[in-house]
């Protein structure tokens, strides 16, 4: 497990435009430096705020619902787009069901990045395969 200055976090990870990352904690002091990765950028809030019209009121309430949101954008994008995932997986529960959908489209993950803030089960999860990044910042 790798600890970064803030300045250094994503340089030695080689991220590409393929790349997928998933951003743990609270990343607001440095979503600058996140957004110059040109990765679509995807958040269940986001997700939420997308299918507003489509969603039953009420929906969003329970964890499956949230699962739900998230295995249904996972599933509609093309298998080779990298992504930059915030809030999710926010729980180990979440963390595994990911790594499912991953492992069912033969895709991996490039890296796993930890700010202040990020769940300790997922951290560990993440750390126990070598994905995992914490930045200090």
């Amino acid at each position: 497990m790798a600890i970064l200055a803030i300045n250094e976090t994503f340089s030695p990870l080689g991220l590409t435009g393929k790349s997928k990352l998933i951003v743990l904690g609270s990343p607001h002091e440095w979503m600058d430096r996140i957004r110059s990765l040109q990765l679509e950028h995807v958040s269940p809030a986001g997700q939420m705020r997308r299918e507003i019209s489509r969603l039953p009121s009420g929906f969003g309430r329970s964890e499956s619902d949230l699962i739900a949101l998230m295995r249904r954008w996972f599933f509609a994008r093309k298998p080779d787009a990298g992504f930059l995932l915030t809030d999710f997986p926010a729980t180990l529960l979440q963390s595994k069901i990911f790594d499912e959908w991953l492992e069912s489209r033969h895709e991996a993950l490039s890296a796993v990045v930890a700010g202040p803030g990020s769940p300790e089960p997922v951290v560990t999860h993440y750390a126990c395969q070598g994905l995992l990044t914490e930045v200090v910042p």
